[in-house]
């Protein structure tokens, strides 16, 4: 067990224009990255995200456009400058935030990979993670693609 294992972090975050700020107050230090083809495609690369819960206080709410990205999540934004600030699943209503958007988040590590047959061939991790496929993670939300 990595001493990772039990903890949770509290970090701020803030978009670039500084409309929007962010208090994950239950951030877990594992880290994912998710290779799937809406992530690549919203960011231009991997999505490296922490998970942060439910307990996360937003203040500039109105300043952030949600899109509905899949059956299962929204995706958040800055209207003014941009900046991707969450993915949130509609269930739960946890949040997955990118990890660069918060300053001074340390003692983190990568734990699983997403979508890890959809990774394009043009670059890898030397870490060793967990990974999951499409199909894996298609079965995982098979509840809320059926109720479409």
């Amino acid at each position: 067990m990595s001493d990772l294992d039990s903890l949770t972090l509290t970090a701020k975050a803030q978009c670039l224009c500084g409309d929007v700020t962010i208090m994950a107050n239950e951030i877990n230090p594992k880290f994912t990255v998710c290779h799937c083809d809406s992530c690549r495609g919203w960011g231009g690369a991997p999505f490296f995200a922490v998970q942060c819960g439910t307990e996360v206080v937003i203040e500039g709410k109105q300043s952030i456009k949600e899109y509905d990205s899949s059956a299962w999540a929204t995706r958040g934004f800055c209207v003014e400058c941009g900046t991707h600030l969450f993915y949130k699943l509609k269930e739960t209503g946890a949040y997955n935030m990118p990890v660069g958007i918060f300053s001074g988040l340390d003692n983190i590590e990568m734990d699983m990979q997403y979508f890890s047959d959809q990774r394009p061939h043009y670059y890898c991790f030397s870490n060793q993670t967990k990974e999951m496929t499409r199909a894996e993670i298609m079965e995982y939300f098979a509840s809320a693609i059926a109720g479409d």
